[in-house]
């Protein structure tokens, strides 16, 4: 169901590379992938890795339970995890050790594995309640769900660096949707080929391909699909609130809880799990060299009063004000009174410094005296509306000013308050409060305009995706007939615009009609699946296979002539031929009858080189069908 372009992941892959699995690790998967290895081999080769046997009966013990008798040999744990869980957490663990640091500035290399780790704790602490995945799996899949992320940073060091500065400048645009625009794949996607590649089961690669927009996931609700893939997103919320700065946490609670309701866990269930995962978090931090951070327990942070109004007055989160004064006693006053109210102060001394740290910091609040040497407080005003980042500062002007044409003028150059001076903690804490209220007010429409963005990003993906399923055909995955005849016209206008040859081929399968009458449907599918695969191996790149329906398909040949398309309609049906063989107990042969055709000069439309192909089509099934045959003679010149 992921829906990733495999020649698209070529095209990444060529450019440099791609985040895998080296030294001990590298050994450890080749050996599994045999069929016939056995414990005592793996052993021996997981035993060359003294940290990854550390890592390795770490995860055993969690698998086994508290309760469970302590497991302390390798042997025993291969016994708990199996073969495929310990490929998998060898591949987890290799890409931690050696991808630590790297060229992209913006990528924070340790704190994306911190995060990664919270994940598969958090990933796996869910799967105890929801028991979707087994536990081993949900570690591995929970470390491993950004590594589309790791990967981009690592072939794009530069672009993507960029990319990353653009997404925190540009909040109307996602990181997925700036990805899109600038490399082949995004994140979801390239993180989904990678596990595909790997051997991770497809159900994995389906929750980490939807996970980051799971509300728009297309599961069922309710089945393991759906389930896999909302625990996986409520496991990277977690890690959000567990990397947040500790001011950030409380707010992220609410959509923890509209989360977990979505998987039918309470919050007092889903508070024990968050405390649970910040339990076992700092263990395996130190034994995979990252950090972690003390946490209080999630029914502390939850039972927290809330943000609002309290006995008439604004309780909002702490500010960072900006105080732009010539004079020292006035600003170290200033200093200590908005100090003493909560709020983080930055200092400067005249208008030119406070400019350059107001774009720089991006204050919430600046305070700036009037009456300056050099840029004055009104000068610095009106710089700051020119900028983009100081068009949303709040500005409070300090003055001894008070007749009204003065006042205009403060407001015109773009001020949003005055204080009088002398100055007055009352006063001063009053106007701030004021101005927390019209920033809060400010925040929540932008956080407004941000959901609306992101709620017309996600339908804009949902009708994307729903236009797609309508010119695809379910069964074989190919293009449907719509899409065939739409593609035909693109390539009938560009080949008559530039005079290059058309071709294109029908092809009708012979005798499905018993395969469907004796064995069923479903076995059926199986041989339209079949021979859709051996048509897709045989033909070109630049070829456009669709299937018409039933069994029947077209491959439209642009830029190919007669004798060309003729050499590769007979490569189609003998890797066609070559299914023949037992199906369900009976020996079957299977293949196709082949009609080939190519636009001629008196062809006035599209429907005219079908007609031929079709005619082509019926006379190899005429001649006995299982062969190509034309109806034309030889390709006519185009005008």
């Amino acid at each position: 169901m992921a829906n990733f372009d495999p020649a698209k992941y070529e095209k990444v892959k060529g450019a440099g590379q791609l985040p895998s699995p080296k030294g001990a690790a590298l050994n450890i998967i080749r050996l599994t992938q045999k069929n016939d290895v056995t414990l005592l081999e793996l052993e021996r080769v997981i035993r060359t890795d003294p940290a990854f046997v550390g890592r390795l009966i770490k995860a055993a013990n969690l698998v086994n339970g508290p309760a469970a008798r302590a497991i302390v040999s390798v042997r025993e744990a291969l016994m708990i995890l199996g073969i495929s869980s310990v490929r998998n957490l060898s591949l987890g663990f290799s890409l931690i050790s050696n991808f630590q640091q790297g060229r992209c500035r913006h990528f924070d290399f340790p704190a994306f594995w911190s995060h990664s780790l919270v994940t598969a704790l958090a990933f796996q602490a869910i799967n105890q309640h929801t028991r979707a995945a087994q536990l081993d799996e949900a570690f591995s899949i929970g470390l491993l769900c950004r590594v589309g992320e790791l990967a981009l940073a690592i072939l794009y060091p530069e672009q993507y660096d960029e990319l990353l500065t653009r997404a925190q400048n540009e909040r109307n645009q996602s990181l997925i949707a700036l990805e899109r625009s600038v490399f082949l794949l995004n994140h979801a996607e390239l993180s989904s080929a990678l596990l595909h590649e790997w051997g991770i089961p497809q159900i994995y690669v389906d929750a980490v391909f939807f996970h980051d927009q799971s509300e728009m996931s297309p599961f069922p609700e309710g089945s393991r699909s759906y389930v896999l893939c909302h625990a996986l997103a409520l496991a990277r919320h977690i890690a959000d609130i567990c990397l947040s700065p500790a001011t950030e946490r409380k707010a992220k609670l609410p959509q923890l809880y509209r989360m977990g309701a979505w998987l039918s866990i309470d919050a007092g269930t889903l508070n024990e799990l968050c405390d649970q995962v910040t339990a076992a978090w700092p263990e395996w931090a130190e034994m995979l060299n990252l950090k972690s951070i003390p946490l209080p327990s999630f029914g502390t942070l939850a039972s927290q009063a809330p943000d609002g109004v309290m006995d008439g007055a604004e309780k909002r989160k702490p500010l960072r004000l900006l105080i732009v004064e010539d004079d020292k006693s006035s600003r170290l006053l200033l200093k200590a009174i908005i100090e003493n109210d909560g709020h983080q102060v930055l200092l400067a001394a005249d208008g030119e410094e406070g400019f350059a740290i107001a774009i720089e910091q991006r204050p919430d609040i600046v305070i700036t005296d009037w009456m300056m040497a050099g840029m004055n407080g009104l000068e610095l005003t009106r710089a700051l509306r020119k900028t983009k980042d100081g068009r949303g500062i709040y500005i409070i002007l300090l003055t001894t000013k008070e007749n009204e044409d003065d006042l205009v003028q403060a407001f015109e150059a773009g001020a949003d308050d005055f204080i009088s001076k002398p100055l007055r903690p009352k006063t001063i804490s009053a106007r701030l409060t004021a101005g927390q209220r019209m920033i809060a007010l400010q925040r929540d429409n932008e956080r407004d305009q941000a959901e609306l963005r992101r709620f017309a990003e996600e339908l804009s993906l949902a009708n994307r995706r729903l236009h797609e399923m309508a010119m695809t055909d379910a069964l074989t995955g190919f293009p449907n007939l719509r899409y065939a005849m739409d593609r035909l016209d693109q390539e009938w206008s560009l080949a008559k615009r530039s005079g290059r040859s058309l071709s294109c081929m029908i092809l009708d399968s012979d005798d499905f009609k018993p395969i469907n009458d004796t064995l069923g449907h479903d076995v059926g599918d199986l041989v339209l699946q079949r021979i859709s695969s051996a048509i897709h191996s045989a033909i070109r790149a630049p070829d456009v296979i669709c299937r018409l329906g039933g069994d029947e398909f077209i491959v439209i040949c642009p830029d190919t002539s007669l004798e060309a398309a003729l050499v590769c309609a007979e490569r189609v049906r003998q890797r066609v031929a070559a299914l023949s063989g037992t199906i369900e107990s009976v020996n079957r042969t299977i293949s196709v009858s082949i009609g080939v055709a190519v636009r001629e000069q008196d062809m006035a439309e599209p429907k005219d080189l079908l007609k031929r192909a079709d005619e082509g089509a019926y006379q190899a099934k005429q001649e006995g069908r299982n062969r190509v045959a034309t109806v034309q003679p030889r390709p006519q010149a185009l005008p």
